[in-house]
Parts: C-alpha cells; sequence; structure tokens
C-alpha cells in the first residue's frame, strides 16, 4: 500500500491524552492521525463496567467542552460518552482497529508500519497509556483460564471461591463487588493492608470488611502456585493451600516499553523504568518522539492521570509549532 503523505505528526493511542493532543494539532492546523490499536479510549473502556472515578467531571474537561455527570465523580459509560463526544466535535482524525508495529527513524522523518497502513511523519507522540499489558506475577499456573488480569463485572462469581491478588483501588473494588454479590472472596495483599491511597470513601469499607471476617486476607503474602482447583500463597507462617475457582489478579499494568525500545527512548536505569524526557516539552531523548500521559512515568504509574496529563498537549504542540518557525 502506497504511504500517505507526509505527517506533521504521528499519535499514537486514542486516550483521553491521545485526543487532547489530537485537539492542540487541530487548533495549530497541523497534519496529524491518531491511531488506536482498540475502541476509542481503549482503556477506558476495559475498565470495570461500574467504575467510579477518583477525579470529579470538571477536571476530567478537555477542548472546552463541558462534562456533565450525574454525581460529582462521574462514571465509566459517563467518561466514554463524554470523549466520544470529544472525538465528534472536534472532528479529530482518528483509526481505530489500528496496531502499530513498527517505528523507525531515518533521515529525520519517521515511518510507522501498522496493521493497515504505513506512515511517514516528521514527530511522533506517544500517549500508548498503560492498561494494555498486565504485569504478571510469573507464578505456575498463572495462565490458566480461570485467571484474569481484567475484570468487569461480578455476576460470572456469584457463589465462587475467588483470588483477588492486590490491594490497591482495582482489588478493592473487585474484592467489595463480588464479595457483595455472593462470591467467597479472599484477598492477597503484598504489604500490611490495602494501598493507603485507596479512594478514601470506600477504605474503611474494605479495612471494616477484613475485620470482620467477611473478606479474609493474608497479609504480607505472595501467591506461589495456582493450580486447575486451588492455590498456594506463600505467607508469613508458610505455605497456605486454599480451594479456589478462579484469581483475579489486579497486580496492575505496565507501559508497551517496545514502542520505547524501537524508537530509541532511554529508559532509567532503577525500579522505574522512567523514560527519559524534557518536562518542560515533553520531548524525549529522541529528537521528534514527544511522551504524554501516564507513559511518562514507566513503571510508576501513580504520578499521571488524566487530570494532570493534559497540559501535555499544550507543550507538545508549542514546542513542536516553535520547532517549525
Amino acid at each position: 500500500m502506497e504511504n500517505q503523505n507526509l505527517l506533521d505528526v504521528f499519535i499514537v493511542g486514542a486516550g483521553p491524552i491521545g485526543l487532547a493532543c489530537g485537539i492542540e494539532c487541530e487548533k495549530a492546523g497541523l497534519n496529524y492521525v491518531i491511531v488506536e490499536k482498540g475502541v476509542l479510549t481503549n482503556s477506558l473502556y476495559n475498565y470495570p463496567l461500574n467504575m467510579t472515578f477518583f477525579s470529579t467531571s470538571e477536571k476530567l474537561e478537555m477542548g472546552g467542552i463541558p462534562f456533565m455527570s450525574v454525581s460529582h465523580k462521574p462514571t465509566r459509560t459517563e467518561a466514554l460518552e463524554y470523549y466520544r463526544r470529544v472525538a465528534k466535535i472536534w472532528k479529530l482524525k482518528v483509526n481505530l482497529y489500528e496496531e502499530v508495529k513498527t517505528l523507525e527513524k531515518s533521515n529525520g522523518i519517521f515511518e510507522i508500519k501498522t496493521s493497515k497502513n504505513t506512515y511517514q511523519t516528521k514527530n511522533v507522540i506517544l500517549s500508548t497509556g498503560f492498561y494494555d499489558l498486565p504485569n504478571l506475577m510469573n507464578v505456575p499456573g498463572e495462565d490458566l483460564p480461570k485467571v484474569t488480569h481484567y475484570y468487569k463485572e461480578p455476576w460470572p462469581y456469584i457463589g465462587q471461591k475467588i483470588l483477588v491478588v492486590g490491594g490497591a483501588n482495582s482489588g478493592v473494588d473487585v474484592a467489595l463487588e463480588t464479595w457483595r454479590k455472593g462470591a467467597d472472596v479472599t484477598m492477597v495483599l503484598k504489604d500490611e493492608g490495602v494501598d493507603p491511597k485507596v479512594k478514601y470513601w470506600v477504605k474503611p469499607d474494605i479495612e471494616n470488611r477484613i475485620k470482620e471476617g467477611s473478606i479474609k486476607a493474608f497479609t504480607n503474602s505472595l501467591v506461589k502456585e495456582i493450580r486447575e482447583n486451588e492455590v498456594v500463597i506463600n505467607t508469613p507462617d508458610g505455605d497456605i493451600t486454599i480451594e479456589n475457582d478462579f484469581v483475579l489478579a489486579m497486580t496492575g499494568y505496565v507501559p508497551n516499553f517496545a514502542l520505547l525500545d524501537q524508537l530509541g527512548v532511554e529508559l532509567s536505569l532503577d525500579e522505574k523504568r522512567q523514560p527519559c524526557y524534557d518536562q518542560t516539552n515533553q520531548e524525549s531523548n529522541v529528537p521528534g518522539v514527544y511522551l504524554a500521559g501516564v507513559v511518562c512515568g514507566g513503571l510508576n504509574t501513580r504520578e499521571f492521570f488524566i487530570e494532570n496529563s493534559i497540559v501535555h498537549a499544550e507543550q507538545i504542540v508549542k514546542h513542536i509549532l516553535e520547532k517549525k518557525a
């Protein structure tokens, strides 16, 4: 297939921050395209069906379009509808179900091959988020069909013995929601308790359920092995084997380091593996490659949210325009 005309900007990822970058490109009159391997705002789509955002709706707004929600904190469905309207009103150039395969730079121009096309562009913005690649436990049995790193709704787990791995917001939400629908819930927490940063209106709920024994919890513990009908947990008191029907591993997610590696973006040598970039303009150590959103944090995904990453779009496009001048 013939290459398209040379683009000013190629944006990888049609999440909220990718859309914000598209809006800034529209404002600046830049020739761009946003490519997304899944649905529009793919990460939000994969959130639990009944999820409520930590942020208020006004903090998630972009492009001058008001975000109206029924309550103070919007739901997943409200966010999906809002960003659909954002893309429609701004007439953003978004190609869905198109996966980036390779990225190469030659003579100052990037050539990008996707599952559907080949592009050439002067600049690349990586706004890939972190929800597509789960942080694996790397234990025997993790590949069994009963194990999942994603959660949608509680109905499949009614009357089942489930193990929830992880004590951050997602793990706590899963434990409470499935327990309230009749699941026999056990949690495995690597620390003394649930994460101190769990949503303030949820934290007392899960702590009380654990204290009263409604939800069982192994603290300072790790999953050692997953079997067809049971799970082995490594605890401070030794290995314990419990009966189990399903494992919901809410262990977090990691950025797409493969794309960063292809482009030559350097990563920090510590455990965060944070990409190298200029915080004033979001440009990485590779000229013309910009980072936007949670991908900036590497494995430390808790510093970047929609509300504090929207500004990345303005910084990036401003820098691109300065280079063109």
